[in-house]
């Protein structure tokens, strides 16, 4: 199965779930979505979402300056993004409890 396929589905997710722990600016959120297990997730698709999710009103964002570069515009959670974590994490959890229970019909 094609996993780029399935990440593509959960991207949102994954990145309100990212933010939901700690604000981030987009390499970070990159970064930690790799470290989670997500090799495969492009910068540009991440970038993408943060746009879209931030257009959607989910996420506020703001600029703080770096030592290492320009300047880098984080993004958090606000009321909307925490509302559409909670709503998506609870769908994901009923699909994937659902996803077990069918693969371990299909082993038996």
């Amino acid at each position: 199965m094609d996993s780029s396929q399935l990440l593509k589905g959960v991207l949102d997710l994954a990145v309100l779930a990212v933010l939901n722990e700690r604000d981030g600016y987009g390499y970070d959120v990159v970064r930690r979505l790799r470290e989670a297990g997500l090799e495969e997730v492009g910068d540009a698709s991440v970038y993408g979402t943060l746009r879209r999710l931030f257009k959607a009103g989910a996420l506020t964002s703001y600029v703080v300056a770096s030592d290492e570069g320009p300047h880098r515009k984080y993004y958090g959670l606000n009321e909307v993004g925490r509302g559409m974590y909670a709503t998506s994490a609870k769908t994901w959890a009923s699909f994937a409890a659902t996803m077990a229970s069918l693969l371990k019909e299909g082993q038996a």
